[in-house]
């Protein structure tokens, strides 16, 4: 079964959807196009080949228009919820770009509106569909280091060299906690299996930062089962860059994992995953087999989404299963402006 797409949001990120992973997953026909903005919208429908008839200013008018069977939303994160609950509504499977809102009561709705219709919402979690991280959740879940002691988390890049008035990062709301963190927060719950119960974020940027809100952080996260976990994150780090997914450093009884993910940028490949065991009393870490991976990224995303619409399977990032990454990026968003230890919702 070909799964009927209207994708929405065209600009930015989303312009990068629509030409290059969209295109890569067969099982997907894009039936329609949306963005409010016209000569982003006449420039998308060029590039893949969409004709004016099929391109929309609205998902109201989209959904008037022509048959589908989902939605894809890749707009900016306020419009998230709205866009998605209007699908939902029309009958429309949902799969929508992280994170999926700024809050969790925003995203709860969604997540129970898909609920109660019966239809899937699901969160593009992508850093989930790399085999470093499932094969690091495998290992744990197999008890590979014993009891864990400690999960140190890097994330270094440096994104402060664009004009302020033309880069539109700067502006984001929590740039690093709710655009990067976020990633970082869902694979820690991902590899443990646990939910977060407290955060402590300290944010303190140099004058020389075009940042609007926090381009880097320290952060301290206790986990349900007493773990406690190192982050340290920046947008500002003139340090050796990392992968996106950063670097890992998992520590037990019985040695320590380390894992690295997702080293490209726009190209989505895993060559450059890794993942080495270091056993007590050894110098060297041994390389561990990841698991194979025909797919990975936003590519296998939607691949898993139109499995689920057609097959009407459950894909792992669901929307109500995202709102515990959504706490601790919230919590985390909380404590940075408060200074004090938060609380993570109970999702």
């Amino acid at each position: 079964m070909t799964v009927r797409i209207i994708h929405v949001g065209l600009g930015g990120w989303g312009g990068n959807w629509a030409r290059t992973v969209v295109p890569s997953v067969p099982s997907v026909d894009v039936v329609g196009i949306v963005d409010p903005h016209g000569p982003t919208l006449e420039s998308v429908a060029a590039d893949i080949g969409v004709a004016a008839d099929v391109s929309f200013g609205s998902l109201g008018d989209a959904l008037a228009a022509v048959d589908a069977d989902a939605v894809v939303i890749t707009s900016p994160v306020a419009t998230h919820v709205p866009l998605a609950l209007t699908a939902l509504e029309a009958g429309k499977h949902v799969l929508v770009e992280k994170p999926l809102a700024n809050t969790v009561e925003e995203a709860r709705t969604a997540a129970a509106r898909a609920e109660e219709l019966g239809l899937i919402l699901q969160v593009s979690q992508n850093y989930r569909n790399y085999p470093a991280p499932r094969t690091v959740r495998n290992l744990l879940a197999n008890g590979v280091l014993g009891e864990l002691t400690a999960i140190n988390i890097d994330f270094r890049k440096w994104d402060n060299d664009a004009p302020k008035e033309t880069h539109r990062h700067y502006a984001f709301p929590h740039p690093l906690i709710n655009d990067m963190a976020i990633h970082h927060f869902d694979l820690l719950r991902m590899i443990t299996g646990h939910e977060a119960v407290s955060v402590f974020a300290k944010v303190g940027d140099p004058s020389f930062s075009k940042y609007d809100e926090e381009a880097s952080a320290v952060i301290t996260i206790e986990m349900e089962d007493g773990l406690v976990v190192s982050y340290r994150g920046s947008w500002l780090s003139r340090g050796l860059e990392t992968a996106w997914a950063g670097e890992w450093s998992i520590q037990g009884e019985q040695g320590e994992l380390f894992f690295t993910s997702r080293a490209g940028g726009e190209v989505e490949d895993a060559s450059g995953d890794v993942v080495t065991i270091r056993r007590p009393g050894r110098i060297r870490a041994k390389k561990v087999p990841l698991e194979p991976a025909d797919m990975v990224d936003r590519v296998a995303g939607l691949e898993i989404f139109a499995r689920a619409v057609a097959r009407g399977d459950v894909p792992e990032s669901t929307g109500r299963e995202n709102l515990g990454s959504l706490a601790l990026m919230e919590a985390a968003a909380r404590s940075a402006a408060s200074g004090r230890v938060e609380a993570v919702q109970r999702p």
